[in-house]
């Protein structure tokens, strides 16, 4: 007979204490625990830049849309995905190309100029809204990632905008943005080592504190709890077992490449001027690898449950990585999105937002392949993907490029396209989802009503 255990048992050991996924062991009614299912995760992954607008939008209706260019990466992920339509935040309307739109993307608000001591984002975003009623519940509230610094400065050709703006989706208030992790090893410290630490990595990467913290510990989160996960592992079932190995593989896995990724490779250098300059120390080398090990962690939040909010930025506004490294491109995302229609820029930029697909497939493939007591994690999850434009090269507002993914446990029916009435505030998808998130609410920003047809 197994014996049940919690579903808040951890794993302890000297520095560390490592949450579990659900496992079979872990019976409510035995264990006197209320979480009697795989509890319900809402992802917004927002990147910069905007898209191609023909190569976004689909011909067909409902379940038989086509997929497009950009959708291609897609293809196997299609029955999971809900593409919505005509939805835009009119507060952003005739105003700055980039940095306002990036906080009123999660808000709707209407933000104002700033020197960067005055700063109104207009709103609190809807992650901090959700993680303000139901952020209890878990070890962190939210989790918020991401992979470019934060900007600073006023972009005076752009407006009179400080860039910091463009630099979070995370509002706590509106004056008050949440400050994203961008260095992988201290993401996946705030899971296991120290949840309640505050995140300043990202204001100076390279900061003697910053250092210290890498450097504080390299001992493996998993040798440090090996104790109790041995001891664990021969209670549960055979389930439990092999979820178990699957849990600890990922989680060794990561440690890996965080450790391997900030080891210098060997590689050819050509003389001459480039516009990617080698990573700071605690920085990836690699773009790609940064990347794939924000969205790994933001993964092992949602499976141990040491979150159900999460927000990703691919970029900040007007990013300008350098994608030289990928085939047929030679500069950066940002500068290539102004290709003016010249058939080289638009094929390059064209490529990048292809990667940047090609990432969201990649995780959310990842959630759909987990099981969680018979069910795809995705199932349970409900993430965002979108940008603040919808043209990149004429920053257009309206018919954002927007799809959600997941069946919000049957609250969402993907596998189609949904068209709302043009000029729908995007602020009533907001809305629909904090409901489904339990947040009971009357508005947010400049809904005028939940959204319809998302069942």
């Amino acid at each position: 007979m197994i014996r049940p255990i919690s579903r808040r048992t951890l794993l302890r050991g000297t520095g560390a204490a490592l949450s579990l996924p659900l496992l079979e062991a872990m019976s409510p009614a035995a264990a006197g625990d209320r979480l009697s299912e795989p509890p319900l995760r809402v992802a917004y992954l927002f990147m910069p830049n905007g898209v191609r607008p023909d190569y976004w939008t689909p011909p067909g209706d409902g379940e038989e849309f086509e997929l497009t260019q950009h959708l291609e990466p897609l293809r196997d992920l299609k029955n999971d995905i809900l593409l919505l339509e005509n939805l835009w935040h009119k507060n952003t309307v005739g105003r700055n190309g980039h940095w306002p739109k990036v906080p009123a993307w999660l808000s709707g608000g209407y933000v104002e100029r700033s020197t960067g001591r005055d700063l109104d984002a207009g709103g609190t975003s809807a992650d901090q809204v959700a993680a303000q009623h139901i952020g209890a519940e878990t070890p962190l509230p939210s989790l918020e990632l991401g992979i470019d610094a934060p900007r600073t400065g006023i972009d005076n050709i752009g407006g009179g905008f400080a860039r910091i703006y463009g630099s979070f989706v995370s509002w706590r208030d509106p004056h008050t943005p949440v400050q994203k992790e961008i260095i992988p090893q201290l993401a996946f410290d705030r899971l296991f080592r120290n949840k309640r630490v505050p995140v300043t990595s990202n204001l100076d990467p390279t900061g003697a504190a910053v250092m210290s913290s890498l450097q504080r510990d390299e001992t493996s989160v998993l040798d440090l709890v090996m104790g109790d996960a041995k001891a664990l592992r021969r209670k549960g079932s055979a389930a439990d077992q092999m979820k178990l190995d699957e849990f600890f593989e990922s989680v060794r896995s990561v440690e890996q490449r965080i450790e391997a990724s900030l080891k210098p490779q060997k590689r050819w250098i050509n003389e001459g001027k480039f516009p990617l300059e080698r990573p700071a120390p605690g920085l990836p080398e690699s773009h790609q690898e940064h990347v794939r090990l924000m969205l790994e962690i933001l993964l092992l939040a949602f499976w141990t449950d040491s979150t159900r909010i999460g927000t990703f930025m691919f970029g900040d506004a007007q990013s300008s990585q350098d994608y030289s490294w990928l085939e047929g491109v030679k500069g950066n995302w940002h500068g290539l999105s102004h290709h003016l229609n010249e058939p080289a820029k638009r094929e390059q930029y064209e490529r990048i937002i292809h990667w940047q697909m090609e990432q969201l497939a990649w995780f959310l493939g990842r959630v759909k392949s987990l099981d969680e007591g018979g069910r795809s994690m995705l199932d349970s999850s409900m993430i965002l993907f979108g940008s603040s434009l919808k043209d990149g090269n004429r920053h257009t507002e309206e018919n954002l490029p927007l799809l959600l993914a997941g069946r919000g446990k049957g609250a969402i029916r993907p596998g189609r396209r949904l068209r709302a009435a043009p000029k729908t505030p995007f602020c009533n998808l907001h809305l629909a989802l904090l409901h489904r998130m339990g947040v009971k609410l009357d508005s947010f920003g400049d809904s005028t009503a939940p959204l319809e047809g998302l069942a």
